[in-house]
């Protein structure tokens, strides 16, 4: 009944906002605009949500939350049209597309293809913004018994595990990055006895790090000097033709379309995995559970259907911890996370407790983005494709421009540009050596959730840490703290491959084979 409800607040919400001229045109601009940075290699969602942050400082939250929303649906699908067209993906969520769609643009199918990663985008979306609209307030009702130790923990979690599924390979690296960004998060005066911390003296930072700086230097600078530096060369654009997909060939995917669907909404609910992993994952499945894949790599619809509905639903699965935990699922979710508070609201338990139409909003928002999206991509494709032919050497000091207008634009304050520099320059390097960014700037962003809670809680229990032990959801936090870090010991990965190893030596069940 409850969901119900909220569908029907949704649809309430939806036609207030198609009542509204300026909701409307800010909904497409963002979108137009997300498809542009998606489209264009060397931009990513991640810095779009990023810059827009600032532009929306003066708007009120529910306009707010159209363009930010707007411009992270329009990014994530318009990494496609590089992918497709020039076999450079505009955004790493689209690399999987890539393997496929350019093939297919080969064969001259370049517009039936970009049909396709169209509606499967905008499906996806959809599917997302239900996933949202149904497990946010079931959530929200389990965080609600929740203590500070509680918080403690699922932040120290999410910081844990964002570093150890970005860098599986070199876990240490991701978990240093992480850690790297919550002692970021303690610099200024704290909030529990406002006794200042690691200010050196400076009265700039008796206040703390302003997020925004962080976020536009660690994703900004390193993107705009790896890209220069690397100077992709732009293969020809494939011409388009045909754009808007038949009907029966989308219904005849819709198995890949639901698979690929909950997929991307559960992956995206993952702390820092995101929108790339999410397509990958998808396309590795439906290679699987295809009857021809061999196809896959060839010039594949299924192929390039899974990518793109995994990553669009992705971003719904993305936003139901940032909106109940207050935990951001991937980089751009971060982003998000601190605009809401520029907006002064805080994601967590109490967000959709405090702003019942908030959720809806969300919902009618990614619904209306998700059309708008495929609008834009089935009517604009031929237009949006010019932004393909701008040279790399001319966009990205526009990108470093809006970079530093974005970070003095926060309160008109030049210290940030002081940080915004430096941090900046110090992420590219970081990139350089393996360290991952995303867990650094998560850890930045749940830093000071950690830091109160934890404090919280020990002046709560006198010092003591046995309730953190004794409340059995906060035990099982504590258990799955302990499984991540010792699954990274040489010993535990030994023991997992024997185990692997005798599983694949099992002997088969009855009537495996040859199928007689």
């Amino acid at each position: 009944m409850q969901f119900l409800s909220l569908l029907g607040h949704l649809a309430a919400s939806a036609g207030s906002l198609l009542i509204n001229p300026l909701a409307i045109v800010l909904l497409f601009a963002s979108v137009f605009l997300g498809i542009v940075f998606g489209a264009l290699p060397g931009l990513t969602a991640t810095l779009g949500v990023a810059l827009l942050t600032t532009v929306t400082y003066g708007l009120d939250s529910t306009l707010a939350m159209v363009s930010l929303l707007g411009i992270y649906v329009g990014a994530v699908y318009g990494g496609s049209y590089s992918a497709v067209l020039i076999n450079v993906p505009g955004t790493p969520a689209s690399a999987a597309t890539a393997l496929d769609g350019y093939p297919l643009a080969c064969r001259g199918e370049a517009g039936k293809a970009l049909g396709i990663t169209t509606t499967a985008s905008a499906i996806g979306t959809v599917v997302g913004m239900i996933a949202v609209i149904a497990f946010s307030p079931i959530i929200t009702r389990l965080a609600l018994q929740f203590t500070s130790f509680e918080f403690f923990l699922l932040a120290f979690f999410g910081i844990l595990i964002s570093g150890s599924l970005v860098t599986p390979d070199l876990v240490l690296k991701g978990w240093i990055a992480g850690f790297l960004g919550l002692f970021l998060s303690l610099v200024g005066r704290d909030r529990l006895q406002s006794f200042p911390r690691f200010t050196f003296g400076l009265p700039q930072l008796d206040s703390g790090i302003d997020v925004v700086p962080i976020l536009l230097g660690a994703f900004g600078i390193p993107q705009m000097i790896g890209t220069l530096k690397e100077r992709i060369a732009i293969k020809e654009v494939q011409k388009i033709g045909r754009i808007l997909p038949e009907f029966g060939t989308v219904l005849r995917r819709f198995p890949d379309i639901v698979r690929s669907s909950l997929i991307g909404v559960g992956i995206g609910a993952v702390p820092g995995l995101g929108e790339d992993i999410a397509a990958w994952t998808s396309y590795g499945t439906a290679k699987k559970a295809s009857k021809h894949p061999e196809e896959f790599g060839k010039g594949s619809y299924s192929a390039i259907v899974a990518s793109e509905t995994a990553n669009n639903s992705c971003i719904g699965g993305a936003l139901i911890p940032l909106y109940t935990l207050g935990i951001p699922g991937s980089p751009p979710a971060a982003m998000l996370l601190g605009a809401l508070m520029l907006h002064g609201l805080t994601p967590g338990p109490l967000l959709l407790i405090e702003n019942p139409k908030f959720l809806p909003e969300t919902g009618a928002i990614l619904l209306l983005a998700a059309a708008a999206m495929w609008v834009i991509g089935i009517f604009l494709a031929k237009q949006v494709v010019k932004v393909l032919r701008i040279p790399q050497p001319v966009l990205m000091p526009i990108v470093g421009l809006l970079c530093i207008i974005g970070s003095y634009s926060l309160g008109n304050n030049i210290f940030n540009l002081y940080l915004m520099v430096p941090i900046g320059i110090v992420a590219y390097f970081l990139g350089e050596m393996g360290y991952p960014i995303a867990p650094l700037v998560i850890g930045m962003i749940l830093g000071p959730m950690a830091d109160e809670s934890l404090r919280r809680a020990l002046m709560v229990s006198q010092g003591s840490f046995a309730p953190m032990f004794t409340r059995p959801v906060s035990l099982v936090l504590v258990i799955l703290i302990a499984l991540t870090v010792i699954s990274q010991f040489p010993f535990a990965k030994k023991v997992t491959d024997k185990l692997s190893g005798l599983t694949k030596k099992a002997p088969a069940a009855c009537g495996d084979g040859d199928g007689k």
